[in-house]
């Protein structure tokens, strides 16, 4: 198991979290909720292994972005 912790912005609330992602599984696709408002956030990570690289996006499920 490789973990990374990735800074990202809640899709609702816009609240500053921190998520470990695991990277030595591959391309993942899954939700975290955010611990200030408790809604889903939706985190789609892509791997890159040539360059070692973890690309994280995120969305709500309501498309509200800030």
């Amino acid at each position: 198991m490789e973990l990374k912790r990735v800074k990202i912005t809640c899709p609702h609330c816009g609240h500053p979290m921190r998520v470990e992602v695991d990277y030595s599984n591959g391309d993942q696709d899954y939700y975290e909720d955010c611990a200030n408002c408790c809604n889903p956030v939706h985190l789609n990570l892509h791997i890159d292994d040539l360059r070692h690289k973890v690309a994280v996006a995120i969305s709500g499920d309501d498309e509200q972005l800030y």
